[in-house]
């Protein structure tokens, strides 16, 4: 099993500065590469406010949050993640974007560097297939948010060596996290079975079933869920959860799995939930507000 010193993170959005914090308190140096300054720059304000907001809770100590501080570092060029020892990818879900950075990589860092995707639906062999190093190649998806959510989904493909399987178990348990061992096809396991309950909570909206209110409550309360699908939808981001339909559609070809019409609309109209200020609520007041679609 190869051993992990440095850890490369690609993106330092959500998902990205998430995986960073974790790593750089476990204890790993940790580079984080954006395409800009200013973005890497927005990620780190983002990290150190997420460690500071720890220690007020109690959570971390002052002392532990500056020694991961200082196992952070921060680059806009690729290059610079060459001394890696594994590299998580955590951009959009684009996979020509994906398999730009990974085609950039493989030629800079050495055979032994595992690559890693947290992609939540692209298949983990459709970019490994691009590099040199299929047989080390892993999916390891995180969940939002990471430094609070546990689980770990570690996908491996049919290339995939048993030692970096093993590494990358190894790794995540590591970071304090739980790990399940998913297939490589779109979705894994939460996102196989998530997605199409989202879309049909969603086709059950546009079918006059329930209000968004109504529908949310009724899956807090009466199966105790911590969230309703809307809130959830909201929080993931809506433009995110299209693009995941999309491409469980593709592969599957099951209707289950179709964005339904209103999810499109509020793309196409920039309703991304939480991060635009609307989608199935409005946060532009107090506390969120339903949205009415004339439905």
């Amino acid at each position: 099993m190869a051993d992990i010193r440095g850890v490369g993170v690609l993106g330092c959005g959500l998902m990205g500065s998430g995986i960073a914090e974790v790593a750089a308190k476990a204890g790993y140096e940790t580079w984080v590469r954006e395409v800009t300054p200013e973005l890497g720059e927005r990620g780190a304000k983002s990290i150190r406010k997420s460690l500071d907001r720890a220690v007020e809770k109690g959570k971390l100590e002052g002392g532990a949050r500056d020694e991961a501080l200082a196992r952070l570092h921060f680059t806009s060029a690729l290059e610079e993640l060459a001394d890696c020892d594994i590299i998580i990818e955590a951009v959009t879900e684009d996979l020509a974007a994906k398999n730009e950075m990974f085609r950039t990589l493989d030629g800079v860092c050495p055979p032994g560097t595992i690559f890693a995707s947290n992609t939540s639906s692209l298949p983990i062999a459709a970019m490994s297939a691009v590099t040199r190093r299929p047989e080390r190649f892993v999916g390891l998806h995180f969940f939002n948010p990471v430094p609070v959510m546990k689980l770990v989904e570690v996908v491996r493909t049919i290339a995939t060596s048993s030692e970096t399987f093993d590494t990358a178990m190894a790794f995540a348990r590591s970071l304090g996290k739980d790990a399940v061992v998913a297939k490589d096809t779109p979705g894994f396991i939460v996102n196989r079975l998530l997605v199409p309950y989202m879309l049909d909570c969603i086709r059950a909206l546009e079918q006059g079933i329930g209000t968004i209110e109504d529908v949310d409550k009724a899956m807090v309360l009466g199966l105790g869920y911590p969230m309703g699908p809307f809130t959830l939808a909201d929080f993931v981001g809506i433009d995110t959860l299209h693009r995941i339909g999309e491409i469980m559609f593709a592969e599957y070809r099951e209707p289950r799995f179709a964005p339904p019409p209103l999810l499109r609309r509020m793309v196409e109209m920039g309703y991304f939930g939480r991060k635009s200020g609307k989608g199935f609520y409005d946060y532009s007041g107090e506390k969120p507000v339903p949205v009415s679609f004339g439905i």
